[in-house]
């Protein structure tokens, strides 16, 4: 089962390999605070997983809990300040 784990956590860094270049030579602004959140989404992924891998899952769900709220007021301050500055 750790083999599974360790297979899908690797599949999901490369998988934020396109999230990346979005988010550097995203066309908009929006495009690239999408992709900074999808970003954010995989890595919780990759925690809870890494939990799972070292049998500390609780540590790794609090970690990633605390992650979530940090990439849900990160992308509403940024959300609020393109409002702002108008750029959106």
């Amino acid at each position: 089962m750790n083999s599974f784990f360790l297979g899908i956590s690797l599949f999901l860094c490369l998988l934020i390999v396109p999230c990346l270049y979005r988010a550097i030579v995203g066309p908009t602004v929006i495009d690239r605070m999408v992709a900074v959140g999808a970003i954010g989404t995989k890595t919780l992924i990759i925690l809870i997983l890494m939990g799972f891998l070292y049998e500390r899952i609780a540590m790794f769900i609090d970690i990633s809990m605390v992650y979530a709220i940090l990439n849900f007021i990160g992308t509403l301050a940024a959300a609020r300040y393109f409002e702002n500055k108008g750029e959106i």
